[in-house]
């Protein structure tokens, strides 16, 4: 998937980049029931979580509870500024 390469090409040293990936999954498995089942709803969905995940994250990332809390955090606010453009055309 996509978003699991994004991820495992991303600049970061291998203990980083394992707790993104971890932090990625948990995150993922907490708002997967959110998308329903169309393919690319999904896949677009987790391209976004990937992308917010990425956006929070640095080399000193190790905990993955915090990881996961701050990605959706950043993907809940880039939907409502996302909302709030769309509304305010």
């Amino acid at each position: 998937m996509k978003a699991k390469q994004l991820i495992d090409g991303a600049s970061y040293g291998p203990d980083a980049l394992y707790a993104i990936g971890r932090a990625f999954d948990a995150a993922w498995t907490e708002i997967a029931g959110n998308f329903g089942n169309d393919r690319d709803e999904i896949e677009s969905a987790r391209l976004r979580l990937a992308r917010a995940m990425l956006s929070i994250a640095d080399e000193d990332s190790r905990d993955v509870a915090v990881l996961k809390k701050a990605a959706l955090e950043r993907m809940a606010l880039d939907y409502r500024l996302r909302s709030e453009v769309r509304w305010s055309r």
